[in-house]
């Protein structure tokens, strides 16, 4: 027996538990809060709060290794964040803002600086 053929069933059992895990955690927000159960205030100003705590976090990790006195002074980074920023107010999708944003930063990156 290959050690491949020895993991293949750890490997499914691995699998099995991630699937049921990530399930549980998909679906426990209905199971705990049903159509037409009011919610909590405190889940309710969470739901309100959050988005934008974690887009400021998000901002802050990803500057937070950046230097303005060190080359290429930060340009890449504040370039992208322009891009983002500019797509966001402009079509409103979040998804298409940040997609722009990683894409053009990769490539100022790679290719530019």
């Amino acid at each position: 027996m290959t050690e491949g053929e020895m993991n293949a069933p750890y490997s499914l059992i691995l699998i099995a538990v991630m699937a049921v895990v990530t399930a549980f955690v998909r679906f426990s927000p209905f199971i705990l809060f049903p159509e037409g159960r009011k919610r909590p205030r405190v889940i309710t100003y969470l739901g309100t709060v959050l988005p934008y705590a974690v887009i400021g976090m998000l901002v802050v990790y990803c500057f937070k290794g950046t230097s303005f006195m060190v080359y290429p002074y930060c340009i890449p980074e504040l370039a992208a964040s322009a891009l983002v920023i500019g797509l966001h107010v402009w079509k409103r999708n979040t998804l298409i803002s940040v997609f722009a944003g990683v894409v053009s930063y990769m490539l100022l990156v790679q290719l530019v600086f």
